[in-house]
């Protein structure tokens, strides 16, 4: 009886799909080997057409290297991707699980961390590692206060930048308490995207730092501090610029790319982005006019780092790791640098690299709004995760029912 047991058990063994080892990142030909062939769903943004042809250009690079084929699957909220490794981890699905990569950080880098949810640490192991340049960005390590612990690696800098029509606008105000008398001597040529859209919500957290007299409260939770007095004077302000923002406060753009329409468009005369390339590569492509320029305020912007983190059960760990690796390659970091194709801000150190590499850097027209990078003054803390859900979760009840 035994002896059938084991026959029956080897029978039913052989029928079951292999599951596949757990890549070691530090066994780097082992996982290259176990790669081989794999398909990577990257879950990440897809709202904008730049992105989604970057990462299509990154997904060929991936497949000639490697034999990876990379699969993008486009969302229109990172949470999305989250929730759906909660609901496998609750149904019980621990291995085979469909998302193999999150761009991800903030509260949803947050949320899987503390839940266990992510895979590693894995970045300090990718051979690309030693290329990131951690000392003249310590954001690449530190994820809205948090330390990321190499359960992530980082692959973009983001400051947020104040775009705006020179022709318009001569003289752009550079602080908040400039823009808020802007705003009120410019009615209906300024808003921002609804909470809780990230870049919305990053404008209440840019505002916060210019209401505080202490804005270091915002490096620890919301349940640390006397919230309500704390966040007082972002009320305040809100309450009088809402009625001069476009369509006077009714209605609000829903993201980056409807508020650099309304910009295109002429609807109002001062945007703002994470991207500090993004206007210079619309111009180029038609989509801005030339006049627009980009500022930053002189006591600073907010600043923080995008992240590719592997879900705990994702399917193609492998895959997802020589993904990680490749877009920390200098060709491709220097391809998301160039403002003709993203604009984004490299995370690599210039002393770090090879001479042919760091050319290619060099080689680079950053456009005619692309402020130079000893022009773009000091990058903000992120705020602790807490404040982007709670004053998000705030706005939309004191002004989030206007139409």
């Amino acid at each position: 009886m035994r002896f059938l047991s084991c026959v029956a058990a080897c029978a039913l063994a052989g029928a079951l799909p292999a599951i596949a080892e757990t890549p070691n990142p530090a066994d780097w030909p082992a996982v290259l080997e176990q790669a081989r062939g794999q398909t990577v769903y990257w879950h990440a943004w897809g709202g904008d057409p730049r992105i989604n042809a970057f990462i299509a250009q990154v997904g060929e690079v991936l497949s000639e290297r490697h034999d990876v084929t990379l699969e993008h699957v486009r969302l229109a909220d990172t949470a999305d991707a989250v929730t759906r490794v909660v609901s496998e981890r609750a149904a019980g699905r621990d291995t085979g699980g469909a998302v193999d990569a999150i761009w991800i950080n903030g509260a949803n880098f947050a949320s899987m961390k503390d839940q266990g949810l992510l895979f590693g640490p894995f970045a300090y192991d990718l051979p690309n590692w030693p290329l990131v340049d951690t000392d003249a960005n310590p954001a690449v390590e530190i994820d809205f206060t948090l330390p990321v612990e190499g359960y992530g690696s980082p692959w973009a800098m983001f400051q947020m930048v104040f775009e705006y029509d020179s022709r318009a606008v001569p003289e752009p105000p550079r602080s908040l308490d400039a823009l808020r008398a802007w705003i009120a001597e410019n009615p209906g040529r300024f808003t921002y995207p609804q909470p809780p859209d990230f870049l919305g919500t990053s404008f209440l957290k840019q505002a916060l730092y210019g209401v505080l007299d202490d804005p270091s409260v915002l490096l620890g939770p919301t349940d640390a501090v006397d919230y309500e007095t704390v966040t007082a004077p972002l009320w305040a302000l809100l309450d009088e610029i809402t009625p001069n923002l476009w369509r006077s406060g009714r209605a609000y753009p829903a993201n980056e790319p409807a508020l650099g329409q309304l910009l295109a468009d002429g609807e109002v005369d001062i945007g703002f982005s994470f991207n500090p390339g993004r206007a210079s590569a619309a111009i180029a492509d038609g989509e801005l006019p030339n006049t627009i320029r980009t500022m930053v305020f002189d006591d600073g912007t907010l600043a923080n780092s995008s992240y590719l983190s592997i879900p705990y059960n994702a399917a193609n760990q492998a895959g997802a790791l020589i993904l990680a690796n490749l877009i920390l390659d200098p060709q491709i970091q220097a391809l998301a640098q160039d403002p003709a194709v993203l604009g984004f801000q490299t995370v690599l150190g210039m002393d770090r690299l090879a001479p042919e590499d760091r050319a290619r850097f060099d080689a680079l027209e950053l456009g005619i709004a692309t402020l130079a990078p000893d022009a773009m003054g000091t990058g903000l803390l992120e705020p602790h995760p807490s404040w982007m859900t709670r004053v998000a979760q705030d706005w939309t009840a004191r002004y989030g029912t206007a139409e």
